[in-house]
């Protein structure tokens, strides 16, 4: 229950009215403000608190304002006495609320199987169902660990129904090939002479568990591997259409969380239920992740090819200095020895090295 209340919540919560004033007007004292606050939780929550604390001060002290007793006097109420057994009796007999009996508990389950579980697992949601459907049928709910117990109990009944119905539609080799995932994954070949420790084997479940890592080639190749071998499972591509998201999502997150050794302590129904949603999921992860790593190595081969053919242009664009005292003396050099040989009269002025970056420069710039 939330601690904090706004006073127009706590008149419209938690105000006596007069109708069940003749419940109270006869006790006195901490009993008096003992039954008015379990009269008002119970009517507010639909159960009664545990202990004390569960109710928030402000709470109380509302109450004692409306009965006339020091709110102090709630810490003196006995938690087990007969007398508080007896408030409770009388309170749900007003309300018209009854105990829940084992009969109840296996009807909650049956509700649960049919109404809540085949659209989420979550366990706060049913939680709050089942305590609603209480309020609905007028039943006090069980406790905590007693709902805790029926929750649980009713994810093994669904999930058994759902995995036996998977089952059938799964082939012996699928089967096998799911169970081969909690193997371990074939190790790389290693040097027999090398003396290191030998590695804990992994299972080809994690490695499909694995992040892709750095957008690099062989990453890439490691990851259409991985998409491979969940493809190569041949899962029908129909095998969850009865199943809604959320649930297909939390089994996928069960094989992700949960080690292989833990996986193979399921039933065999239950086990190929999570295997092959769990395959089903990373393989439309992987059809996705594969396609961010192909575009983020073609961005950076683009980058890189940009960044090689800018040097190449920058290279083709650099200029010679001092072309135009170059070209002053060639043509000096040229009129006095204009019988002359090029290698005896050019060269000496202007190498060849020069002219040829004369001529490439011009090559790539033009005549501009």
């Amino acid at each position: 229950m939330k601690r904090a209340w706004h006073p127009e919540a706590l008149v419209e919560h938690w105000t006596i009215v007069p109708g069940e004033w003749p419940l109270i007007e006869h006790k006195h004292g901490a009993t008096r403000l003992g039954f008015a606050v379990l009269f008002k939780f119970f009517q507010y929550a639909g159960y009664f608190p545990r202990a004390p604390q569960d109710v928030p001060f402000t709470v109380v002290d509302y109450l004692a304002q409306q009965v006339g007793v020091p709110a102090d006097a709630w810490a003196q109420y006995d938690w087990e006495s007969r007398t508080i057994e007896y408030h409770r009796a009388q309170i749900r007999q007003h309300l018209g609320f009854r105990d829940a009996t084992v009969a109840d508990g296996e009807t909650l389950v049956t509700w649960l199987c049919e109404q809540n579980l085949p659209t989420t697992r979550r366990p706060e949601y049913l939680k709050e169902a089942v305590m609603q459907r209480c309020r609905d049928l007028r039943i006090e709910p069980p406790t905590p660990e007693r709902i805790d117990r029926l929750m649980r109990s009713a994810v093994h009944r669904e999930d058994t129904r759902v995995g036996n119905g998977i089952l059938h539609r799964l082939s012996a080799t699928t089967q096998g090939q799911l169970d081969a995932l909690l193997g371990p994954a074939e190790a790389p070949p290693s040097d027999p002479d090398s003396s290191s420790a030998p590695t804990l084997e992994r299972a080809l479940l994690q490695e499909l568990r694995a992040d892709p890592g750095r957008a690099t080639l062989a990453n890439l190749f490691q990851e259409i591997a991985k998409l491979e071998r969940v493809r190569a499972l041949q899962l029908p591509p129909d095998l969850f259409d009865d199943m809604t998201p959320t649930v297909l999502q939390a089994y996928r997150q069960r094989v992700a969380v949960e080690e292989p050794y833990e996986l193979r302590r399921h039933t065999v129904p239950l086990r190929m239920t999570l295997l092959a949603a769990f395959c089903l999921l990373r393989g439309r992860e992987l059809t996705d992740i594969l396609v961010d790593v192909l575009l983020e190595l073609v961005h950076r081969l683009g980058a890189k090819a940009e960044r090689k053919v800018e040097k190449e242009l920058i290279e083709d664009l650099k200029r010679v200095h001092g072309k135009t005292g170059m070209l002053y003396r060639l043509a000096e050099a040229t009129l006095e020895h204009p019988t002359g040989v090029v290698q005896e009269v050019i060269f000496p002025v202007v190498s060849d090295a020069t002219l040829r970056d004369v001529v490439k420069e011009w090559k790539a710039t033009g005549p501009f």
